[in-house]
């Protein structure tokens, strides 16, 4: 198109033309063909192997919401199955701030230098807002992160622990069939998540500090119930004292629960994850607890009663899904919620209107 300026009545005006612009895209710019989906049988074997690019894919899969990804992802966590169950399976837990990551970092060191493989499953919290997580604790684990014989795999929790701690339980099958012998499960530290962990894990630890308020609070009853060992970060320096007195403190608290099913009392220790003191103890205490439980048979009810429970979980989850993606239930969804906060129905005959025609089109 011509320049308007250039025209007779704009005099003394010249625009002149400019020269024609190269392509943004670089000519010798090859794109990469696109990565061919694995089969069932390449997955399995590649796990088996212990390939960890293989398994990091794989548990993609079993976090992927799509259905073609999730058919693939049961196929390959039932052929697994037969070479899982082998490890000890550790859920570390405590409030936001207790050095748990640090703490992940010198615990996994200590467990592999009487060798094997670890693998970390980090559930991470997502934003109520964005959805978004930072997943960095793999910052926070600077040398398990490049430990050879250690993987680290931070999933977010995307507003769902249950769903989350589902997968993670399958991802917990897929270490173990890749050789992953110890297994540490860290929770979010929020109340809903360490009941989920507690269901997939042999062994709950709880990461506490001193001085915080928290020793006798009514509140954490239901955390320290379900504790196999409570430990006491940060007892260094100036702290060491408090460390000891909150220990004493905890120790007292717990005799006031009732004794739990394992028949083991749970202990309270004192450490510091960042000086490296006293972690040899806390990890004779948690294979203390393995031997203990393995002699008296309850490793094993254990883990069948987190199958069943698992499989409930399951259920409940399955069913929810096929009745939020009814598309019956979808298109009455918002009228019903528009009633009910209108004030022309209650929320249990909304419920119970809706129910009635997501079973009456099961029929």
């Amino acid at each position: 198109m011509e320049h308007p300026e250039n025209s007779e009545e704009y005099k003394g005006l010249v625009v002149n033309k400019g020269i024609e612009q190269p392509s943004s895209v670089n000519p010798y710019l090859k794109r990469k063909p696109k990565k061919r989906q694995l089969s069932v049988a390449e997955f399995v074997e590649g796990i088996t192997k212990g390939d960890v690019t293989i398994l990091s894919q794989a548990v993609t899969l079993v976090e992927s919401v799509k259905p073609e990804h999730q058919a693939i992802a049961q196929e390959v966590i039932e052929k697994c199955l037969p070479y899982s169950g082998n490890s000890i399976r550790v859920g570390i837990s405590g409030v936001p701030g207790a050095g748990k990551s640090t703490s992940i970092d010198v615990f996994g060191l200590h467990v592999l230098e009487k060798g094997g493989k670890l693998a970390v499953l980090a559930i991470d919290p997502s934003s109520e807002r964005s959805k978004g997580s930072i997943l960095g604790d793999k910052t926070r684990m600077e040398q398990l992160s490049v430990h050879p014989k250690s993987f680290i795999r931070p999933s977010p929790s995307a507003g769902s622990l249950g769903g989350v701690a589902r997968k993670t339980r399958e991802t917990i099958v897929l270490c173990e069939a890749a050789g992953f012998d110890k297994i540490f499960v860290e929770t979010v530290g929020v109340g809903q998540s360490e009941t989920a962990v507690h269901s997939m894990v042999d062994f709950f630890l709880l990461i506490q500090l001193a001085g915080t308020g928290d020793e006798l609070q009514g509140i954490k009853r239901g955390i320290m119930e379900m504790a196999d060992g409570i430990v006491i970060n940060k007892a260094d320096g100036d702290n060491l004292e408090r460390a000891k007195l909150a220990a004493t403190q905890f120790r007292s608290a717990l005799h006031l629960f009732p004794a739990p099913e394992s028949g083991w009392t749970p202990q309270v220790l004192t450490y510091s994850g960042f000086y490296n003191i006293g972690v040899k103890e806390v990890w004779d205490m948690v294979y203390a607890y393995i031997d203990f439980v393995k002699e008296n048979g309850y490793f094993e009810y254990r883990r069948n009663e987190q199958s069943k429970y698992w499989m409930y979980e399951s259920i409940n989850e399955q069913l929810r899904d096929s009745f939020y993606h009814n598309p019956k239930i979808e298109a009455m969804l918002q009228e019903k919620e528009r009633q009910v906060l209108g004030g022309n129905l209650t929320s249990f005959v909304a419920a119970k209107s809706l129910l009635d025609t997501y079973f009456e089109d099961l029929k």
